[in-house]
């Protein structure tokens, strides 16, 4: 059924979250405002507990469950960042978690999700991608009788997301423009609705990766629909479009960038070597959007998502020999 997320449900989020996750940076950017013309700021989510911004949308809708939820227990399904915060807040609330990963959930974030979950928390590897792990995962919650909840689809999760956004405008109020990452939307969702009710007329573009058609057939075809998607360095982007946010994805963003592989990896390479920062595939994207020009940025305060940090050697030193 379709919700509405609310300036008001993230203000009430942020309240919630302000002793149980972090105000990331908004750090300044010389070197893409050189590059692009604009001023550029980069919300550093890699620096957020677990590596990446879920956690925020995880807290707010697994603290929000009723006794019965509780006694229940959960399932859900994530490729790798999302199930952190629910482990967490699983070893918290002292609650039953099933987590579901797809086959290319890399292994540093399987051995988090463990770690962070400890006795309370059971994984399970499905299949290869996102999608078909989320299918099977819905089927265990209707067997198991466990509660199921959404990476995306939930108005708790959007709700907690959108502090991402009202951070970035707390922090720099005049930004014109935000590039963000869009898998489920639920991120962008949330910081949209954020930026926009502190700050009319800002524009928001959705960055994916270009090995993920799903959100671009959906605008264009006005249905969410499965498609055919291909291994790729943002790993997390992974799966299908959401239908509750298509209405939202339409009428409230500027539009859709496609990012390829080599410059997702040359993001990766440009965090790293001029910002320090351990970053992974999804969590360049957006800034990789801006590198490759592939957005007009000039004369333009701009403030980019840099949404996790969590990824593995092997990928992280491809990325690095990459694009040269």
């Amino acid at each position: 059924m379709p919700y509405e997320v609310t300036i008001t449900d993230i203000l009430l989020a942020a309240r919630f979250l302000k002793k149980r996750t972090r105000h990331t940076p908004l750090e300044f950017s010389p070197a893409l405002s050189k590059i692009t013309g604009g001023e550029v700021w980069l919300k550093l989510e890699n620096q957020q507990i677990a590596g990446s911004f879920k956690p925020r949308g995880a807290f707010n809708r697994m603290f929000a469950m009723t006794e019965e939820e509780k006694q229940k227990g959960v399932i859900t399904c994530s490729s790798g960042n999302h199930a952190q915060g629910i482990a967490m807040a699983a070893r918290d609330l002292k609650v039953k978690a099933v987590i579901c990963v797809p086959g290319q959930c890399p292994q540093v974030k399987r051995g988090s999700i463990l770690e962070k979950g400890g006795d309370f928390v059971e994984l399970r590897v499905i299949g290869t991608y996102y999608d078909e792990a989320e299918v099977e995962s819905m089927k265990m919650a209707e067997r198991e009788n466990l509660v199921f909840i959404s990476a995306f689809d939930d108005p708790y999760v959007s709700a907690g997301q959108g502090t991402v956004g009202l951070e970035m405008l707390q922090d720099e109020p005049e930004l014109d423009v935000i590039l963000c990452q869009i898998s489920g939307a639920g991120l962008i969702r949330g910081v949209a609705t954020a930026a926009k009710a502190l700050r009319p007329g800002i524009k928001v573009w959705g960055v994916h990766a270009k090995a993920n058609p799903a959100w671009p057939e959906a605008v264009k075809k006005g249905l969410v629909e499965l498609v055919d998607e291909e291994v790729s360095l943002a790993d997390a982007l992974g799966g299908g479009a959401c239908q509750n946010h298509l209405d939202f994805v339409l009428n409230e963003l500027e539009g859709l960038i496609a990012v390829s592989e080599e410059d997702i990896a040359k993001g990766i390479r440009f965090m790293f070597e001029k910002h320090h920062q351990l970053v992974e595939g999804a969590g360049a994207i957006a800034a990789a959007a801006a590198l490759a020009g592939s957005i007009d940025l000039k004369g333009r305060k701009v403030g980019i998502v840099v949404s996790g940090g969590n990824i593995g050697e092997e990928k992280f030193l491809s990325a690095l020999g990459c694009g040269r």
